[in-house]
């Protein structure tokens, strides 16, 4: 497996947990700049490629890893997809429904996988809140979810348009796909506000309300204006269920959801899992098999129009 770019989230969980699984073995890592390239690579025991394209066309690399921002991604998984290789791309897939569309029909019709990063997907708490739902809460009324982060650093691609920052795309991606989760069937946009930073051109925070065509609701909060908070919960007739750390727990963390009944609280606290290493096995299974690479695909697209259709209904709020 090749990395092309050296992303704070590929140092700090994606590179040590590919050194560390056996389902993937890393071979090389790119960048623009060879002397960063080589640090990383002497870091973590693999080899030093200076730019993405020489990456690409080394014939030991059977998959990549695109960490890049996301403006960058249709440039980069597109060439990645053309020179063979099976992707993960970290999310958003792309920045616009119609460039995630090609990305998709190009794996399909080059036989190869391409997966997002949502690695809480693959977090073992999600599986048991959902059963837990099903046996204590009763007919499900409203999921809500909130992914917020205090502001990121001024250089950071998160305030550039171009490269496709914005809250939208870098957290607001997170309830979308929590959404998706834990409803049945397909989900409408109903409503949305962003809240966009003049100086910048980039939203920073924003709110949206989707609908089951049961009328089950998603009430949906995201931002880089805010206190850290990654949680939702699921509202039922009989009780709710919260789930304070949803989408970035440690490996050795044990989540504890709280379940609230008339006149009871209770507290469980469910088993450690290591998200990101299931992403990679799961990642590494899609590329060795062609078992569920369409319903992979179903996914990218749902999750892509889903944001698109938030960016489209919202209300813009100048800051």
């Amino acid at each position: 497996m090749g990395v092309l770019g050296c992303a704070d989230i590929a140092v700090r969980r994606i590179l040590p947990a590919i050194v560390e699984h056996p389902s993937v073995r890393l071979v090389a890592v790119a960048s623009r700049d060879g002397a960063r390239s080589a640090r990383l690579a002497a870091r973590f025991g693999c080899a030093a490629v200076t730019g993405y394209r020489a990456l690409l066309d080394r014939d030991d690399i059977d998959a990549v890893y695109v960490p890049l921002p996301p403006g960058m991604h249709h440039e980069w998984v597109a060439e990645a997809l053309t020179a063979g290789k099976h992707v993960l791309v970290e999310k958003p897939l792309s920045t616009t429904y119609e460039q995630s569309a090609e990305l998709v029909a190009t794996a399909g019709r080059l036989g190869l996988a391409l997966t997002e990063n949502f690695m809480f997907l693959h977090h073992s708490q999600h599986a048991a809140v959902r059963d837990l739902a099903r046996e204590e809460i009763g007919e499900l009324r409203v999921f809500s979810s909130s992914f917020g982060v205090p502001p990121p650093d001024p250089s950071s691609f998160r305030h550039d348009a171009r490269l496709g920052g914005g809250a939208l795309l870098d957290v607001g991606v997170y309830p979308l796909r929590a959404a998706q989760l834990q409803l049945d069937g397909e989900l409408d946009v109903l409503g949305a506000c962003l809240r966009v930073d003049e100086a910048t051109g980039v939203d920073v925070a924003g709110s949206a309300l989707l609908s089951t065509a049961t009328g089950v609701t998603a009430q949906l909060d995201f931002g880089f204006q805010h206190s850290y908070r990654s949680a939702y919960a699921l509202w039922g007739s009989r009780g709710r269920i919260s789930v304070p750390r949803a989408f970035t727990p440690p490996r050795e963390h044990r989540p504890v959801v709280r379940l609230e009944q008339q006149d009871r609280t209770t507290e469980l606290t469910l088993a450690a899992d290591h998200q990101v290493g299931n992403a990679l096995d799961a990642f590494a299974a899609a590329a060795l098999s062609d078992t569920g690479r369409t319903a992979l695909g179903e996914a990218l697209l749902r999750q892509a129009l889903l944001v698109e259709q938030v960016r489209k209904a919202a209300r813009i709020v100048s800051l």
